[in-house]
């Protein structure tokens, strides 16, 4: 059953009973009919609707973000900057599609030889709750914008943002099945992976759910973009900006309740400044504004369950017996976790070594360069990296250095459409967004006119 619960009240708000096998083959069905019609529809057809989805998501953001901070908890500003962000990416793709997905002409021996992209067919999304809408549309606007269909199975706990979507979609005049939303539970997903109407699969979620569904998708040979957990640092070195640095790495760590995949979980501090940093450090988070996600000064609100709550308390209380020193916070009550920050953490512990996903900051020191780089590759995860240092040569070593999908210098680790988003290791593969990711769900031919 896909039950919305708001996290801060505890009420129920509606409950969706899953699809049967029967039904979900129906939609398979149509999903594979409707892409052999989309797939023809002219590019600037396909891009006018998405630009037009754009529209409706700034003409509605009030009400959507209302809907995602009941359902979730995520605090109301940062609601409607994911709606005004989702926009932002229709805008993108309607903007850019055309040229992203232009033929390719390659000068050889041929009379013509060039490389086209073609779409591979309806997509399955399997997509979690920290992010309801900015996650799926990541993954459907590309693809659509490409020329398959799309699939959602969104996470149980947000069913009435999944459904909105889905209304969104055909609002702004998707012909139907182009965009199919799926409550199915998960003893039904390895059916709709098998199925041959299904061309490929994408998933962004957390590294055992990728292992579990990549290995489906590896067996049925199904293409597959794998966005996973993440531990990012955030490594500070001496001539760093330490004002524009300290607002950086709060907002990097604490935005969304702390419940992002990208979001700067070990603070890593050169021991020159560590003293000065982490004492200025506590006086920031103690000051953040915790409280009703509804209100608008509201920084921290719940997390999206009560068992993640109970999941972060537990690492932090493992760590606390290694050595681990509280520095502020650590008290938790049903879903709400009170922000925290833990000194003296060392790799060996859970913070470091697991993905927190709630409002910790795990605190480690470094005395060189060399180890700075150590600790933030000391990690099975490789979503991203924030580095904040003034030295161009210094830049210039770590960037190859790092082992990450992506480098940010002086910045937060943040997903923009103009870039490729993704990571390594644990933190999966393929790319999302830009060129790359709307190529990821092509055919990309090669044809060679002798």
């Amino acid at each position: 059953m896909y039950t919305s619960k708001n996290p801060y009240t505890g009420e129920i708000l509606e409950e969706f009973t899953p699809l049967g096998q029967n039904a979900l083959q129906r939609k398979l069905d149509i999903s594979y009919r409707e892409f052999l019609k989309w797939r023809n529809e002219p590019l600037s057809g396909r891009l006018a609707l998405i630009d037009r989805l754009g529209a409706l998501l700034l003409e509605s953001k009030e009400t959507l973000s209302q809907l995602m901070t009941a359902e979730m908890g995520k605090p109301i500003t940062q609601a409607l900057a994911e709606i005004e962000k989702c926009a932002w990416l229709c805008r993108y793709y309607s903007e850019k599609a055309g040229e992203h997905l232009a033929p390719r002409n390659v000068a050889t021996d041929a009379t013509k030889s060039f490389v086209r992209y073609d779409p591979l067919g309806p997509v399955l999304a399997i997509m979690p709750w920290n992010y309801p809408f900015w996650q799926v549309f990541r993954f459907a606007v590309p693809a659509l914008a490409a020329g398959n269909t799309a699939l959602l199975k969104h996470a149980p706990n947000v069913g009435a943002c999944a459904g909105r979507i889905e209304r969104l979609f055909a609002e702004a005049g998707f012909p139907e099945g182009v965009f199919q939303n799926l409550y199915i539970e998960e003893s039904r997903v390895s059916e709709a992976i098998a199925s041959p109407m299904v061309r490929a699969v994408t998933l962004t979620g957390s590294t055992r759910a990728g292992r579990a569904v990549g290995e489906l998708s590896g067996h049925h040979l199904k293409k597959m973009v794998m966005e996973l957990g993440g531990s990012n640092a955030l490594v500070v070195f001496p001539d760093a900006d330490l004002e524009k640095t300290l607002g950086v790495c709060v907002e990097a760590r604490f935005q969304n309740t702390g419940q992002s995949c990208i979001a700067g979980k070990r603070l890593l501090l050169h021991t020159d400044i560590a003293e000065e940093f982490t004492s200025r450090l506590v006086a920031e988070v103690e000051k953040l504004r915790c409280g009703d996600p509804l209100d608008p000064e509201t920084y921290i609100g719940v997390l999206a369950r009560e068992d993640l709550a109970e999941n972060l308390e537990a690492q932090m209380r493992r760590s606390i017996k290694m050595g681990a020193k509280l520095a502020c916070g650590g008290s938790r009550k049903g879903t709400f976790f009170q922000p925290t920050v833990l000194l003296e953490v060392t790799p060996e512990m859970p913070v470091f070594r697991e993905e927190t996903f709630g409002p910790l900051l795990a605190v480690t020191t470094f005395d060189s360069e060399e180890t700075a780089v150590s600790l933030s590759n000391r990690s099975v995860y490789g979503l991203g990296v924030s580095v904040f240092t003034e030295d161009s040569e210094r830049i210039g070593r770590l960037i190859p250095a790092l082992e990450e999908g992506a480098v940010f210098i002086n910045s937060l680790v943040r997903s923009d459409p103009r870039l490729p988003f993704g990571g390594i290791g644990a933190s999966g593969h393929g790319r999302e967004l830009s060129v790359e990711g709307i190529r990821e769900f092509t055919n990309i031919k090669t044809v060679y006119i002798g």
